[in-house]
This record gives structure tokens, sequence and C-alpha cells, in this order.
């Protein structure tokens, strides 16, 4: 109502010619002004007028015209325009007229806006200056300028300085109102203090003030912010049991806390309540919901929330469209985002620069670079500028891709746009440069980075550091670091951590230490990474006393240590055989509140298990999931199963192979290796070849020691046929020497290349000369091979991929006999096939 008023004022002046707008030669602004001109007038002209530099010279030019004066009025609109806009040397020379024709003491209200207005643009000190400087220009703070400033100190994390403010306000007698007290809040809500605050909202009442909405939100807030959910859903209540109701505005700040962390939930609950108490959600609510909704990953429950908003009678801005878009892309559905701008234009929505680059990006990440092109040149086409975030999207799309060339030229691309050159721009290449190995390239680009009026910052020399690192030049990367430094440039924790990694993985501990040693002259404090990765290198280098000892100096030092600092004291303690001292670290773990990992229990079953300790390990195998709730995975399997089987205690490895399957941990190849070793091993030889059959049904293909070991087994226990179907498979399967597939002629083929698998087995060592003797006796026994062709045809299975027919090996059926007794009716189903066979076949008779 107010700025519509404002408008009516100036088109009203504008129609009773109070003033006309003229062009001089100059280009500057001239008014006529007419004796009815009042200030009024002039200050409803300067709100409505958008480019404030305009306005100032209307504001100047009335000024000189005889008969007209400024007011208060019209030095508080012109001073707020330039504010507002951040025209701040206007703005400061505006004030220091008005404070040679209007009287200072009725200044306060301006005073107060430009602390606002410094404040939105972050000029903390300047806004603070404004603040000092009104005692000095006889203009005695009230508490609301103390207010101002207080909101400005806590905003921008000056929480020490906005406590002297507050203090000294006290010494002077004024007391504090409940806008005071908002604010004291919230700076304790942001220093994670909320019991505090709330202590604070109790004492209120007790100092004159009343509760308002903003306060208790405030509380609400920084509860969960610091995940106090409980006890911030109770306060929520309290609020509005005691007939407090926020606003929609007030709500919707407090949500944004909720959205922020993808507790859409928590915001519903709290959004039931207030519908009962009458607020009615806005546009923005229902934008926070959609933002929390894609935060969380839930992006169907984001797409139903806009359908249904829009069935109660809201229209969607710009800014739910872009929440949405944004989260689709971030979670790579950027062809359904794509779909969604289409809708954003048919409802009449323009798609702005944030728009674009959200698709843009999406594709880039997702390597399809045709598409973000196209993306582009659409929105080029329909005005749209490209800026230099999709510039950056774009050169980082292409780096992934390894079209290092195409990215080259669009940054190129991108000076040639007259863009100010600016440090992301040049960091994208660098890092994409630097991670194709293009180090030289890099440092190049780096060092000319300069010359082209765009300072390099420590962020580029340490992209160019950790691309030396990667590639093994750590002695350059320090002489980068040496360079930084007399450049001014003073490394940071990243800097220092990526060039003791390099000297770690080298095995280079010396260097690491000179690099730590460094760390603290330059006034880097080393933090868990710095000393993890110290650890783990001094761990591969096998000085297993020094992980001890430094891990016990990173304590000293108050660098509290992590999980991962544990798991590699675990380890190192492991092979030092001091097993006992291992186990006690999980006791330790759960004092230092800290939950010991799969990580730490791998290494510790391992260890047990190095130390011929099966029934320890066997014990704490069983508390990982009782204990802890730690679920075993493939890898704890192993490690006992592979342990078992070294013992010959084979029957208790098959128990947990068995068991990984029904726990939904699928065995592995090297399940499957170490299982078959253990069954041949005991001499369980129907259960070791039939594991290598089951391997190969699941995909996996056995190493030619496997194979060997069985071909040994059963080739001992005469068992020829068998054996022979195995060389066959191998064929089949195309597990051959190099030199079968130079014999282009398959009947040729189909008689070498059994031959051809033995004669290579006996020759790396996998089978027995005995084995080689029954083996190619077996290939070369013709009535042999053909009774085993005759009677051992591929069976048929029938997929569901639409009836087709396909032809398989009998290996695929072996899995479902578990007894060499068991049967197999025709057409029985197996994992989705159909086995077409005879109604009976027995297990110890087939072969391959």
């Amino acid at each position: 109502m107010k700025a519509e008023k404002q408008r009516r004022i100036a088109k009203a002046s504008a129609s009773e010619n109070w003033f006309t707008e003229a062009s001089n030669s100059s280009g500057l602004w001239n008014f006529r002004m007419s004796r009815a001109l009042l200030p009024k007038h002039v200050s409803a002209v300067i709100k409505c007028q958008k480019d404030p530099l305009k306005a100032l010279e209307m504001f100047n030019s009335v000024n000189k015209e005889d008969g007209f004066k400024h007011t208060l009025l019209t030095y508080k609109c012109m001073i707020e325009k330039l504010g507002v806009h951040g025209e701040f040397e206007d703005m400061e020379r505006v004030l220091s007229e008005m404070r040679m024709n209007i009287d200072n003491s009725l200044l306060e209200g301006v005073y107060i806006g430009a602390m606002r207005n410094y404040g939105r643009k972050g000029k903390v000190e300047e806004a603070v200056n404004v603040f000092q400087r009104m005692e000095f220009y006889n203009c005695e703070p009230s508490v609301q300028s103390y207010n101002a400033i207080m909101n400005v100190l806590v905003e921008y994390g000056y929480f020490d300085q906005a406590h002297k403010v507050y203090m000294g306000m006290r010494d002077n007698g004024i007391a504090p109102d409940v806008y005071t007290y908002t604010i004291r809040i919230k700076s304790f809500c942001k220093t994670r203090r909320p019991h505090v605050a709330l202590r604070l909202l109790n004492n209120m009442p007790s100092q004159g003030c009343k509760f308002n909405a903003v306060a208790y939100c405030t509380v609400i807030s920084g509860f969960y912010e610091e995940n106090y959910r409980i006890e911030a859903y109770e306060l929520f209540g309290d609020m509005l049991g005691q007939g407090i109701c926020p606003s929609v505005t007030t709500f919707n700040k407090l949500i944004h806390t909720l959205s922020k962390k993808g507790d859409v939930q928590e915001s519903e609950k709290l959004l039931n309540k207030v519908l009962k108490r009458g607020v009615s959600p806005n546009v923005f609510t229902f934008n926070i919901f959609i933002q929390g909704l894609c935060k969380n990953g839930s992006l169907s429950g984001a797409v139903k929330m806009l359908d249904g908003f829009m069935m109660e009678g809201l229209t969607p801005d710009v800014v739910t469209y872009n929440t949405l878009i944004f989260g689709l892309c971030k979670n790579f559905k950027v062809e359904e985002a794509e779909c969604y701008m289409s809708k954003m234009v048919n409802n009449g929505f323009r798609p702005d620069a944030f728009t674009y680059n959200s698709i843009i990006d999406g594709y880039c990440k997702l390597g399809m670079i045709q598409k973000a092109d196209k993306i582009l040149c659409d929105a080029i086409f329909k005005g749209f500028e490209p800026d230099e975030f999709t510039y950056c999207s774009l050169i980082k799309g292409l780096c992934q891709d390894g079209d290092i060339d195409r990215a080259v030229a669009v940054f190129d691309e991108a000076l040639g746009k007259e863009l100010k050159p600016n440090i992301v721009l040049y960091n994208t290449l660098v890092k994409g440069l630097s991670q194709n190995g293009l180090i030289l390239q890099a440092l190049q680009l780096m060092n000319e980075m300069s010359k082209n009026g765009c300072s390099p910052n420590i962020w580029t020399y340490n992209l160019v550091i950790n691309g030396l690192c990667k590639m093994g030049y750590v002695s350059d990367a320090s002489k980068v670091v040496s360079d930084a430094i007399a450049r001014g440039y003073l490394p940071d924790i990243f800097t220092f951590n990526t060039l003791i990694d390099g000297y770690c993985k080298q095995l280079n501990l010396n260097g690491a230490v000179e690099v730590i040693n460094s760390m603290w002259s330059h006034g880097v404090t080393p933090d868990v990474i710095t000393y993890n990765t110290v650890l783990n290198g001094l761990c591969k280098a096998a000085k297993y006393e020094d992980v001890i000892h430094t891990f016990q100096a990173m304590m000293e030092k108050g660098c509290v240590p992590n999980i991962i600092s544990y798991n590699i004291l675990v380890e190192s303690l492991c092979k030092a055989r001091k097993v006992n001292a291992a186990l006690e670290m999980l006791q330790e773990i759960k004092v230092k509140g800290l939950t010991p990992d799969i990580v730490c229990f791998g290494t510790l079953l391992t260890g047990l298990c190095g130390n011929g300790d099966l029934d320890g390990a066997y014990h704490l195998f069983t508390r990982m999931k009782h204990e802890y709730n730690i679920s075993h995975t493939t890898a704890t399997y192993n490690i006992m199963i592979n342990a078992l089987c070294e013992k010959l205690n084979v029957s208790m490895a098959q128990k947990l192979f068995w068991e990984m399957g029904d726990k939904g941990s699928a065995p592995d190849c090297f399940t499957y290796r170490v299982m078959i070793d253990g069954f041949c091993k005991a001499g369980n030889t129907d259960s070791g070849y039939n594991v290598l059959l089951e391997k190969i049904e699941k995909g996996f293909i056995p190493s030619l020691v496997t194979f060997g070991r069985v071909l040994n087994c059963l080739c001992v226990n005469h068992r020829v046929h068998e054996a022979v179907g195995i060389i066959y498979l191998m064929v089949r399967k195309g597990i051959v020497p190099e030199v079968v597939y130079s014999i282009f002629e398959a009947d040729k083929k189909e008689i070498a290349a059994p031959k051809i698998v033995v004669e290579d087995l006996l020759k790396k060592g996998h089978i027995t000369y005995y084995a080689y003797e029954l083996l190619y006796d077996g290939i070369r026994d013709k009535k042999l091979v053909k009774q085993t062709q005759k009677r051992f045809k591929p069976a048929i299975f029938v997929t569901e991929l639409g009836g087709d027919i396909e032809y398989g090996d009998l290996s695929i059926m072996f899995r479902a006999f578990q007894k060499p007794t068991s049967t197999l009716k025709s057409s029985e189903s197996l994992n989705n096939k159909v086995v077409c066979l005879p109604d009976v076949v027995h297990m110890d008779r087939l072969m391959i």
C-alpha cells in the first residue's frame, strides 16, 4: 500500500508538471521545478526511480533551484536508495551534506538505515564506524541503534564485539528491549549454545519483555541445528500453547533450518500444527519443502509437492522450478530436469542463468557433453549470455571426458567474451590439466595467470602440487611449495598434507617428517589427516614401533584420533604380533566415543588367524553382529574361510560358505578359490569339483592354479572322464593359451586346443606329470571323447527374454545338486531358467 501511494504521488507529480525531465548535451539530468513542488514529491520519485545514480542527479538538481530545500525526508530517501544499491561513496557524501543542513539529533533513523545497508553488503567495519560517529555528531544512540549494530555483528560472527556493545549499552543506562533479547538469543544459537538461549528466553518476562514468536523460533531453530529434535519440538508446542503463533515468514525461517538438513518429516509435523492455528503457507513455504525433499534425495516427493500446491491454487515461481531442477540435476536426473524446464516455459516463466547452468552442469557431470552443448546453443539463441559458471561446467566436463583441446578452446572463448579473468575459471582448467597428467601445461597456465590480470591463489598451487605428487614428482612438488612461499602465498593444511602423502607413498618418511616440522614453522597445525597419512606410511614401511610412538605423540599434541587412526594402530599391532594389545583397542575406541568399523574387525580377524588363534577369531566374528551390530561382509567371511581351509577344517569353512548366501554376502572369486583349494587339500574331490562348476556358473573365471588343483584330484582318483570334461570346458570358455587363437580352422582347433591346454598346465606347474599323462591319453582316446560328446550334449534352457531359446553347457545346472544322488526332473525351474534333461540324471555320472 505504501509503495502504491508513492507511485501515485510520483505519477501525479509528473501529470501536474511539478517538474519535467530533460536531457542536456552532456547527458546529465536537469529538472525544471514548479512552485508547487514539495519534499514528499521528490522523495516519492527517488523511491520509484530504479537507477540510484539517476535518482541522485535529480536529487542534486532540485537542490540548486531557488525556493526548494531538502528536508530530513528527502535526505533519508536518497541515503536509503544509495545504500540499498551499494553506492556507498555517494551515500557518505549525502550524509555529510545532511549533517550540515539538518539538526543531528534528528538523524538517528538515517544512521540506523546506513548501518543496516552496510551490514547487508557485508561491510561490518563501515557499519561500526557509522555507529561510533553518532555521538561525535551529537546524535545520542538509543536502544534501536544498539540493536542495529549488534544485529550486524552477530550476523557476521563477531559475537564478542556484539557482547561488548551490549555491555556498553547497559553501562550507558539504556534498557534492552525485546529485539535486544532476540539478537542475544540468536548470538547464543549461532555459537551452538541453544540451552543458554532458552534460559535467556525464559528470563525475558522478568525483564519486562513479552515473549514473541521470533525469539521462540530462533531458540527452536538453534535446538534443531544442534540435533536436539525432541527439545525443539516440545518448545514449539509450548510456544503455541501460550497463544503465540508465528507469522508465515517467521515459520518459513524455522523450517528452512530443517530443510538444509533434509528433515522434511519434522517440517511437516510443525506445518500441521500451525495450519490448525490458521497460518496459511505461501509459495516460499512450499519452495523450502521442495528444497528439503531434494536435499534428502526424495525427488518423487518434491514432484508430488509441486503438483500438490498447484492444486491448492498457489502458483509456483522461478525459485520453485529452479529448486526442483537443481535437485534433479544433482541426483543425475538431468533429462527429467530438462522436462521441467519446458513446463516452466509453458507456465509463463523464463529460465534464468541458474536454470541453464544447473542443466548444463548436470549433463557435463554425466559426460554428456553434446547434450550440454545443445542446451547452451538453445539458451544463447533465447538471449542467455554464458557466465563463468557455464564455462567452468563445460571445462570440467570436457577435462573429465579427456577432451583437453576442446576444454582449452572453451577457456579461450570465455576470455574472448571479455569475461573478467576469474580465479575459479583458471583453477578449473588447471585442475583438469593436472588430473590428465598434463602437469607442464598446468604450470604454464598458472604462470600466465598474473600476466592476464588474475593472480593465482594457494588453491591453484595446491592443484599443481597434488598433480605432481600423484605422478610421483614429489621433489618437484616441494619446489613449487617453496616458490609459492617466496611469492607470498602461505601454504595451508591441504598443501602440507598433499606433500606428506606424496613422501609417504614413496616411503620417504624422513621427507614427511621434515614437512611436518615445516608446518609448525609456518603456523599450520597438523590435523588428524596429517597424522593418519604418516601413520599409514610408517605401517607400510613395517615400522610398527614408530606407529605406536607417533600415535602417542599425536594425542600429546592435542590432535584427537579418529577411527582411521585406530585402524592403522590396530593393523600395526597385529603385524607386530601384539594381537592382545590390538584387541584391547576395541575398548579404548568405545571409551573415546567412536565405533569400530568393518575395517577394524577385518584387521583383528586377520591378526588372530595369522597368530593361529582360530577360536579367538571365530569368537570375535560372532561378537561383531551381536555386540557391535556390524554385519559380516564377503571380506570378513573370506578371512575366516581361508584360515579354516588352511587348517583343513573344511567342514566349518563349508558351513560359513553356505551361510554367506543366506546372510546376503555373495561369495567372490577369492571365496571359491579358497574353498576349492581347501576341498582338494582335504581330499574331498566331489566338493572341489562341484564348487569349481558353481564358480563358473556364477560368472567367475577360475585361475589356472584352481583348475590344476581339481584336475590333479580327479586324476588321482582315476576320474578321467570328469577331468577331460574340465579341459573341454576350459576350451569352450576360452581359458586357453594365446597360441590356440592362431589356429584358424575349426576342425583343427577342436583337436589341437585341448592338447595345448594340457601341455600349458604342465609347463606352468599347475598339474602333475601323472595327471598330464592321464589327461593326454584321455584326450587322444577317441572312444572316450566320443562317449563324452554323445552322452553329454549341451543342455537347453529357456530364458524369460521373450521366450527365446538359448543354449548353454551343463555347468549351468550343477549348482542345483547338493548331493551326488540328487535328481532333477525335466522342465524343473532353475534360477528362472527351464532345464530340459532326461527324466533322471545322476550327478556322479555327469561329465562335460
